[in-house]
């Protein structure tokens, strides 16, 4: 049970108290949403931290499943 909960675990960007949903489509504008729950999730800590970069986030630990977040 536990290495599912492990599993669970992604990188989100946060800038500002709201995290990074995606791209609003047919434009260039970003989406953001004040719920970790919406936010974009990606496992490759590689593409996390270029994308954080460059939207000027900060890389976050989520958990879903117990609601748990913490800076990367």
């Amino acid at each position: 049970m536990r290495g599912d909960i492990r599993k669970q675990t992604c990188l989100i960007i946060r800038r500002n108290g709201r995290y990074l949903v995606g791209r609003i489509l047919y434009s260039d504008d970003l989406r953001w949403s004040t719920s970790p729950y919406d936010a974009w999730r990606k496992r490759d800590r590689g593409a996390a931290r270029r994308v954080a970069r460059a939207t000027g986030g900060t890389t976050m630990l989520f958990n879903p499943i117990i609601g748990k977040e913490k800076v990367f």
